[in-house]
């Protein structure tokens, strides 16, 4: 079951905000291949419990940033984000959150005056002919000492995205603002920040680094870390709680030279929201390696809060929103009026 490559893609011209509805079982089979997936990207054993019901566009996903080998952004073709993430239900329990990739083919344009279909129990995997495929290439082949290795949508992004979108594209900006991806004064400030960063690049092999501005650093200006052995915090918190994320300079004085405490990094994305208030939505213990598909246990379980997400603007507006991790060191638990 593949796709001929003289056939013509639909072209929904979907925006933030429209209503889809995602196809049956059986009109997203007749999409795939024999690996379960399209142009590239698998559709995973997650994403099946959604098929016949209508959600909403939460980003157009026509582009990405390279996690995996840092090659800067990549270009995705006729892709959304829906108002869905993945629960890593069919892949060991992954705790990333990531939201989800749903091409044009798998998907229809709905009006929002139409009636919605008939209510019926959604399936929390997926059945008939899909469930076999889906559920085989959840697999990698195994690492050399056995290890299990998974195979997801993160893991395989650089097949369905194997062309860089270079920053100087200045048609990636007109498209955030036309899907509406991000607004005018957003998409500005982005260009703004990629500018400056390249900017702090060429002085930094140019200029001496007495004329570097803030040492040479981008946007956001997270220096490195003291530390040679970062220290660690517990606050046994609990979903539900609230808490303050520390400041800039606090987190920073728990870093080693990398930004990292413990192998977990701080950016300057996560840097905007030092400050703000946000309760514990999970403790997260277990992640996928999207480099190697390893499962990844963590020793101490590191935090995520509810409505923090990597917004982009230090990333030509990447539409991906992951879910930052905090480690809880980098929190304090704010007491509520009873």
């Amino acid at each position: 079951m593949t796709q001929s490559d003289t056939d013509v893609k639909p072209r929904l011209g979907l925006r933030v905000g429209d209503t889809v509805e995602v196809l049956s079982e059986d009109e997203i089979l007749a999409t795939l291949d024999e690996k379960g997936e399209l142009d590239g990207l698998p559709f995973m054993p997650e994403m099946a419990r959604f098929c016949g019901q209508r959600l909403t566009v939460h980003k157009v996903a026509f582009k990405l940033c390279d996690t995996i080998s840092g090659t800067g952004m990549r270009r995705m073709d006729n892709a959304v984000h829906l108002t869905a993430r993945c629960d890593g239900a069919a892949h060991g329990g992954c705790q990333t959150s990531c939201l989800m990739y749903w091409k044009e083919e798998w998907i229809k344009r709905v009006d929002d005056a139409a009636p919605a279909p008939a209510p019926a129990p959604a399936p929390a995997v997926p059945s008939g002919r899909l469930l076999p495929l889906l559920e085989v290439n959840t697999r990698k082949e195994p690492a050399e000492d056995g290890e299990e290795r998974y195979s997801c949508q993160a893991t395989e992004l650089l097949r369905a995205a194997p062309e860089r979108l270079p920053f100087r594209d200045l048609g990636q900006y007109v498209t955030d603002i036309r899907v509406g991806n991000a607004g005018p004064s957003l998409t500005f400030r982005t260009l703004f920040f990629g500018l400056f960063a390249r900017f702090q690049k060429l002085s930094k092999s140019k200029l001496p680094k007495a004329l570097w501005i803030k040492n040479g650093m981008t946007w956001g200006f997270v220096p490195p870390g003291p530390n040679t052995k970062t220290p660690t915090g517990t606050l046994d918190l609990q979903p539900g709680e609230l808490v303050r994320i520390k400041s800039k300079e606090e987190i920073v004085a728990t870093l080693d030279a990398d930004r990292l405490n413990r192998g977990m990094g701080f950016e300057e994305e996560m840097a905007r929201y030092c400050g703000r208030t946000a309760r514990v939505r999970a403790r997260v213990d277990r992640l996928l390696d999207e480099k190697t598909g390893r499962m990844l246990q963590m020793k101490n379980p590191c935090i995520v809060l509810d409505d923090i997400v990597c917004s982009g603007v230090y990333k030509s507006n990447c539409p991906r929103q992951f879910v930052p991790f905090w480690r809880e060191i980098w929190l304090e638990r704010v007491t509520e009026p009873k």
